[in-house]
Parts: C-alpha cells; sequence; structure tokens
C-alpha cells in the first residue's frame, strides 16, 4: 500500500473426625510403683513438640511442592508466545571494517535470505503478492496486514522455491501487522533473528530483502534516514508510530520483508513508500518500515491469543 507520509499527524481511528477404637477388657494388671507425675508430663511435653514439628514439615513440603508445580505449569503457558529460533543458516557476518564492506553485505545477504519469503493472496478481487519473515521455528511468519486483508487463500514461497499454503493466525490492523502460519519441511526452517530498533542510528547502512513486483529474493540498500516518524498510511489505513525511514528502495512486493542491519538482525519491516504529490508516483528514496522493537511486542500477542490484547 503506498500513500502520502504524514509526519506527526494524529493517529486515525482503527479495537474428618475419626470413631474412637473399642474399648477392650482383660485381667487387672500387677500392682507397679506410682510414676512420677513430672516425668510424665515431660514425656507427653517432649511427643508433643516432636508431633508438631513433623506436622509443620508435611505442611512446608506441601506447599513447596505447589508452588514448584504451578511455576512449571505458569510457564509452560507464558512460553507458549515466545518465539522460537530455528535452525538457522551456517552464515555469520564478519565484523565491519574499513574495507571490507562488500564481504559483510554478501554475507549478511546469505544469512538473512533463506529466511524472507514470498506471500502470495487470493482475494475475491484477484490476487497481490508481498513478502514475509520467518520468525519462529514453529511455522510462524509475519508480514504486514494490508498484503494479507481480504484473503480467501494464502500461499507462501520459501527461499528454496517450496509452496506451503499458510493459515491466518491474526492481525493488528492499526500497525499493520499480521502473523502466518505453514507447517515446517522436515529439513526445519532458517529464523530471522530480531535487532533492537531503538539502537539505530541515522547514517547507519541497511538492506531490504523481498520480493518487488514478485522478482523473488531482491535485495536493496541503503541508510537510515531517520528515525520517530509518524507516517499515515491514508485514509482508512494505519497510522506507524516511530516509523524507521530510510532510502533502500521499497516497491510494491517488497511489504512484508526484512530491513536488516549489517550484523543480519531484523530492525523494521519495510511497509510503504512516500508518494509525490506532484506526479502522484512513489518518492524515490523515501520508505519506512515498522521497528523491530514493535513487531516483536505485537507478534507474541497474535501467536498466543490472535490478536493484541496489550498496546
Amino acid at each position: 500500500m503506498q500513500d502520502l507520509y504524514m509526519e506527526n499527524q494524529t493517529p486515525l481511528p482503527y479495537q474428618v473426625p475419626t470413631q474412637p477404637a473399642p474399648m477392650t477388657y482383660q485381667d487387672a494388671p500387677e500392682p507397679r510403683p506410682p510414676v512420677s507425675p513430672r516425668r510424665s508430663t515431660g514425656r507427653v511435653r517432649t511427643g508433643a513438640i516432636v508431633a508438631l514439628t513433623l506436622l509443620l514439615a508435611v505442611v512446608l513440603g506441601v506447599g513447596l511442592f505447589a508452588g514448584w508445580q504451578f511455576g512449571r505449569t505458569g510457564n509452560a503457558s507464558t512460553n507458549t508466545a515466545v518465539a522460537q529460533s530455528g535452525t538457522g543458516s551456517a552464515t555469520t557476518a564478519p565484523s565491519l571494517t574499513g574495507n571490507n564492506i562488500e564481504a559483510v553485505r554478501e554475507a549478511v545477504v546469505a544469512k538473512v535470505r533463506p529466511a524472507v519469503v514470498q506471500v502470495n493472496v487470493s482475494t475475491s478481487n484477484g490476487s497481490a503478492l508481498g513478502s514475509g519473515v520467518i520468525i519462529d521455528r514453529r511455522g510462524y511468519i509475519v508480514t504486514n496486514n494490508h498484503v494479507v486483508d481480504g484473503s480467501q487463500s494464502i500461499e507462501v514461497v520459501l527461499y528454496d522455491g517450496t509452496k506451503l499454503q499458510a493459515q491466518l493466525v491474526g492481525t493488528d490492523p492499526a500497525d499493520d501487522l499480521a502473523v502466518l502460519k505453514i507447517t515446517p519441511p522436515s529439513s526445519g526452517l532458517t529464523v530471522i533473528t530480531l535487532g533492537d530498533s531503538s539502537k539505530l542510528q541515522v547514517g547507519q547502512e541497511v538492506l531490504a530483502i523481498g520480493n518487488p513486483l514478485g522478482i523473488t529474493q531482491t535485495v536493496t540498500n541503503g541508510i537510515i534516514s531517520s528515525v520517530g516518524r509518524n507516517v499515515s498510511e491514508g485514509q482508512g489505513g494505519a497510522t506507524i508510530a516511530n516509523a524507521i525511514q530510510t532510502d533502500a528502495p521499497i516497491n510494491p512486493g517488497n511489504s512484508g520483508g526484512a530491513l536488516v542491519d549489517l550484523q543480519g538482525n531484523l530492525i523494521g519491516i519495510p511497509t510503504l513508500s512516500a508518494i509525490d504529490p506532484e506526479f502522484n508516483t512513489p518518492a524515490n528514496g523515501v520508505g519506512f518500515a515498522i521497528p523491530s522493537n514493535r513487531v516483536a511486542s505485537i507478534v507474541p500477542q497474535i501467536i498466543q491469543t490472535g490478536s493484541v490484547t496489550q498496546n
């Protein structure tokens, strides 16, 4: 979706006693010497202390077990929404020095591309395509909501050309995000690493990977032009808060793909380009991406509940 870039606009509206033992009778016992009352009282007191100690030990043990069991079940419930890393790529990006920029770019591309997919959508009005990023080894993929809006069926094309049917797990129209689910192949999935978008610096180099115009696995490069933009997608569309502005080309089909840094970390989801109002065409070098920290907040909620429950 492509619309005018509008900075600092007001966001558009979007949603037991026991029975006594029977008495027995027997011959009277032989007389015995009287027992000292003091000694009898001491024995009774000692026995009571021992019994009380045992009772406290039992209560404490039960409490500890209950707490441990609650902790186990509580953690299991919470962890269902945590993104799980996958097999990853064997490629690692070297550290950037003064003369190895090309080698770093090549390593980053080799690391990230297997985690970027093409998303083919069938709607009542025809078909559309976009991009997506594998963010969980169980087969969860993040993309833009506008890519899958109105979908009747969704197909995902993996890096190696494998085509898989996908289910729509949930959407977040307010942030223009959606999560898809595929059944992972036996070979597993390469999962992208989420970066920290709050640490981005204007001027740092980035790469955009997606499927512009259906040309699969296309890589473009640029820099971070600005951060903290508030961008409207137009009437009825989302308003992206704290958007990342980049001059890395973002064309139709790039939506939902990956904007990565030179360590191969996902720092944004490319979403739209600005429109030149004079010519009503995409403005060159003015693109925007949803920051990865927003993705990290929203996606686990969608995985767990199918919607966003906490902003």
